[in-house]
């Protein structure tokens, strides 16, 4: 019996570039391929914390990552999220290869909200505030950098020195580049007032800023919860907002930035003026204030990268 081929972390980076990552997920969306019709993930509750599933098939390929979120591991020097993808034979269902799945989400998430970014941002975003110093926010810096113009960076961080190695990369590239703490709302509220786009890319359960500081125009990404009690959005921006999401019907499960203020009562389902697929077709007109982009992570996702991945290997 043959090994299956196991495509670590580097390889993953090496075979998919974040510019590829945003162009093949464009091409799936305007092949077809419908966002609203992905299964939901199952989520079980464990003492050390999650045990997420995530199946998606289209086209040739099939495919599952099962990930594990323990919030208690970065205490021990550990990843907070962990996990693994298999690619199957869309007709078989035999395995095709093993992947490192964070590793995938990383590369994915970013290119997701690239994506987004490159149909909702005015012509010439330049200034990027990045809330969070983990993966994702390394990841955004390179996704975004593949489809807008950035040039000045803003890291907040509540971990000073994660902050900064950040904005120490950031300025390797050739960016202007500083880094705040979570503490100095002062500066980082000026940053966000001034901020031609937004990442958000923590774990924080509420509101990161006060969201009148987003000027009109600004793009705001959020994609650090997949939970519906949890967010980094205020109820005020999501209302100024042109609100895209990856699909309507996980956003109306899983993403607490919409959930809430729907709850609340400061904004109706209707609120919501298309899903991914909506956008990159050009249905999705900005009105005149924000525009916000919230991602939960979907396995179609990763199916898609994950394929592009093994089609390069291979």
């Amino acid at each position: 019996m043959s090994t299956l081929p196991y495509l670590d972390a580097a390889t993953l980076e090496r075979l998919v570039p974040p510019g590829r990552a945003v162009q093949v997920l464009e091409d799936a969306l305007r092949a077809g391929l419908d966002p609203e019709d992905t299964p939901q993930r199952s989520v079980v509750d464990v003492p050390a914390g999650q045990l997420l599933l995530m199946p998606a098939a289209a086209g040739r390929y099939a495919g599952v990552k099962a990930a594990t979120v323990a919030p208690a591991n970065p205490g021990r020097g550990l990843p907070r999220i962990q996990g693994t993808y298999l690619l199957l034979d869309g007709g078989t269902l035999a395995p095709l290869a093993a992947m490192d799945g964070i590793a995938l989400t990383s590369l994915r998430t970013p290119a997701v909200s690239a994506l987004a970014v490159r149909h909702l941002a005015q012509p010439g975003a330049r200034r990027l505030v990045v809330y969070g110093s983990g993966p994702q926010a390394w990841g955004h810096v390179a996704a975004l950098r593949e489809v807008a113009p950035v040039a000045e960076v803003t890291v907040v961080g509540r971990d000073p020195g994660r902050a900064e190695a950040l904005a120490g990369h950031c300025r390797a590239l050739g960016l202007d580049a500083r880094a705040l703490t979570s503490a100095e709302d002062g500066e980082s509220h000026e940053a966000v007032a001034g901020a031609d786009l937004v990442a958000c890319c923590t774990t924080a359960r509420e509101p990161l800023f006060p969201g009148k500081l987003a000027r009109d125009g600004a793009t705001v990404v959020a994609v650090g919860s997949h939970e519906p009690g949890a967010r980094e959005l205020d109820g005020d921006l999501v209302a100024r907002a042109t609100v895209v999401v990856e699909a309507r019907a996980a956003a109306m499960e899983e993403a607490g930035d919409l959930i809430v203020p729907i709850r609340q009562g400061t904004i109706t389902t209707g609120h919501l003026a298309g899903n991914l697929a909506d956008l990159i077709a050009g249905r999705v007109l900005a009105g005149p204030g924000p525009r916000v982009f919230k991602g939960t992570g979907m396995a179609w996702e990763d199916l898609v990268v994950a394929a592009a991945a093994y089609e390069a290997w291979t």
